[in-house]
Order: structure tokens, then sequence, then C-alpha cells
């Protein structure tokens, strides 16, 4: 653990400088961007990266010319930018189109050991990429998939219900790191201890996470592990982590001349190899926030310093959230463990219109469930959904009191 006085992080200007998009105007007004829950915005040295690799190196893998052998050059680098990024071997980096169809993809190897009277343990607050892979599992070989509940006044997992839950016969628990709607974290330490001590296998979904807080699969102690680059700035490319002797004894539908080693074992058909550079790159532009040694320590001082602007971002939303007549917040409050997105609804105006009229100021913000769906249900907001503000890397003040004032004046108009 880096202590703060240690931390010194770019400054905000200094990181905007790095993003086109935040010269884009609105209405004559610069938009701010509140919607990185659902995909951040890029820096350049993500873009260059990727028109570096298809204008100069484009090329399959394993032939004897130049491009080819600069692309194997870029897939074994960008696994182990990944694996620093995650704290993994290069060897545990596996890449695919996105977080859903790399879980659907473990599912279906995972699922032919299974079998009925099997379960799987997922819990209320999870993006539906990780319930549904396991729900066509149920279908397809008879498991029974159970549901730890969360604690709708709080936003957090029930941790009574998920020990009820779990037991002699769960094969996997699958549990988010953070919520994508409301911002919760997870303990997935203690998830890790209590499926291991049942002698299950973890699968961590960290794509909400990995914005926000730096991954570390040794101190999650997690089996399995998945996030998208799209989320931390990068380009739309999943990653997956395994362990390698599970990598490596995992029964995965693949080709039969394909690579049987592990990671490429794990990676269908020809790689979006352009992506690959773009999430190392992202990766990078992340440690080159701070100092530090090591490209690990340069992105630990980084995610410290993000930590503490997010957390005085989250105070300032949800407080001035919170003092508007007719607005209610969810999810943990600011002295939680949590990341910087805040949920909420305006009385009497569905989250759509609170979406359209805080864009027509330049303040994007998404609605919905953000495939948040048993969780938006708990929550009771199933017909219209929430509005979500997310804080990122660029983020400034100035921007949140924007949106305050932005939904102060939709409540007022009401």
């Amino acid at each position: 653990m880096i202590a703060q006085a240690d931390v010194r992080l770019a400054s905000t200007a200094r990181i905007r400088e790095q993003f086109p998009a935040l010269a884009r105007r609105h209405n004559g007004e610069p938009v701010a961007y509140f919607d990185g829950p659902g995909g951040t915005q890029v820096p350049r040295a993500v873009a260059n990266a990727m028109t570096d690799y298809l204008f100069h190196h484009n090329a399959n893998t394993h032939w004897a010319f130049p491009t080819s052998r600069e692309t194997d050059e870029i897939v074994v680098k960008s696994r182990q930018i990944l694996a620093d990024f995650l704290n993994a071997a290069p060897t545990e980096i596996a890449f695919g189109a996105n977080m859903t169809t790399l879980t659907f993809h473990l599912a279906r190897a995972l699922g032919r050991s299974y079998g009925p009277g099997d379960e799987i343990l997922v819990t209320e607050l999870e993006h539906h990429a990780n319930v549904a892979p396991w729900h066509a599992l149920a279908k397809e070989r008879g498991i029974v998939v159970r549901v730890a509940k969360m604690i709708p006044e709080t936003g957090q997992l029930d941790w009574d219900d998920f020990g009820r839950q779990l037991n002699a016969r769960t094969k996997l628990v699958a549990i988010g790191a953070a919520s994508n709607a409301i911002g919760t974290i997870n303990d997935v330490r203690r998830a890790a201890e209590m499926a291991h001590g049942a002698g299950a296998r973890i699968f961590v979904d960290a794509v909400h996470y990995a914005p926000h807080e730096l991954v570390d699969v040794r101190d999650f102690d997690c089996d399995f592990l998945s996030c998208s680059a799209y989320k931390f700035y990068g380009p739309h490319i999943g990653i997956l982590f395994g362990r390698h002797d599970l990598l490596v004894s995992l029964d995965l539908p693949k080709l039969l001349p394909s690579p049987d080693n592990a990671p490429d074992r794990i990676e269908t058909g020809t790689q979006n190899f352009e992506g690959m550079a773009g999430a190392a790159a992202a990766v990078d532009f992340l440690a080159s926030l701070a100092e530090g040694e090591t490209r690990r320590a340069r992105l630990s001082a980084a995610f410290a310093g993000l930590h503490e602007r997010g957390a005085e971002f989250v105070t300032q939303l949800w407080e001035g959230l919170s003092m508007v007549h007719g607005v209610r917040v969810f999810g943990p409050p600011p002295e939680a463990k949590r990341t910087p997105t805040v949920a909420f609804t305006v009385d009497g105006v569905s989250s759509t219109v609170v979406s359209e009229r805080l864009a027509d100021n330049g303040v994007f913000a998404s609605n919905g469930d953000f495939y948040a769906t048993t969780l938006v249900e708990r929550l009771g907001q199933s017909r219209d959904g929430v509005v979500r503000a997310g804080c990122a890397c660029y983020t400034t003040g100035a921007e949140v009191d924007r949106l305050i004032a932005g939904v102060r004046a939709i409540a007022a108009a009401r």
C-alpha cells in the first residue's frame, strides 16, 4: 500500500489534455462525460497504438515474414502488460471480444464437468453477463443456480445469505467485484475464502472494478477474472485471467489445429490484435499518471491517487443530489467502500427524460438498468430504471456541479 503523501498523481488538466473527446461541445456547452461505467473516452496514446499496428504491423500470427513476427511480439507484450495490470503471469492472460463472450466461453468449458445436482452461486448485484452464462448451464446440464441476496437499503451484499446459499454442492461462485449500477464494492477475498472452503472455484467479474481499483488476482485468490478494456480507457476488447493450471486443464471447445498451450487455447479464431495493442496502451496510459520503479508500482500509485479524487466526487455527488427535493440516490453511502458511480431517480420524471434534459446542457449520463436487471428490480425501479453518473479520471468538480445543477433544475420543473 502506498501512503497518500507519497502519491504524485498527474493533474486533472494534464490528464484531460490527452482526451480529444473532451473538446466536444453540445448545444454550445462543453460535454461532461458521466457515462464511463458504460464505456470511457479514449486517450490519444490508445488510438495511436491501434493505428500504428494497423498501418505498420498488420498480419496474422506465427508466420516467417516481418509483420507476422511483429504481431507475435505485440501479442506477447500485450499479455505482459495486462499481466502487470492484474498482478498475474502472462500465460494467465487471454483476450476475447468482451467480458460477456469470454464468460459464455468459460462457462461452456466448466459446464462440461457439471451435472444434475451441482450448483453455481451468483448474487443479486450482478450484471447479467455474470448471470446468463450460468443459467444457460442450468438448461443444458441440469445444474442449479442459487442467488445470494443484496440489502436494498445499503446496496450491499447480504453475507449471511451468501453463506447460507453456499454448500458442498457448489461448484462455482460467480461474483462481481463492483456493481456497475450503484458502485458497491464486494469483498472478493472473503468470497474466495468461503468458496474455496466449500470446495468451489470462484469467477470474478471485474469490469466495473478495474477502472477504479487496481486488481490483484493473487490477493483476491480468485480462479478466474474478467474485465473489459473499454471501461478503463481502452478499445472494445475483453480480458480473461485464469490460473495457469486451470487454463491448461479446461475442457475447452476449440478447433483441432489451433494451439493447445495456455493461454492461446482459450482464444478462438483470429484475434483482435489492434485491440490487444490498444488495451496495453490503456494500461500504460494509467501507469503514466504516477511515478514508480516498475509498471505495477506506477499503477499502484496512480490508482491510489485516482481513488482519492473519486472519493471526493462521490461525496460531492451524493450530498449534492440528496439535497435536491424529489431526488433519491441508491447504493452505499460515500464513506463505504465503493466506486465513484452514483445512481439516482427524480420523482415524477422518467430516467430517459432526465438523461435527455441533462444532455441538452452538455451533461452525458446514462439511464436504464445497465443489464443489472435483478439489482434494479430489487431497488423497486424495474419500470423505468435509474440515472447513472459515473466519474472517470478526466472528471472535474465543476462538471459534478453542472450535473447537480441540471438535476436540480429538472426536479424544480416537475
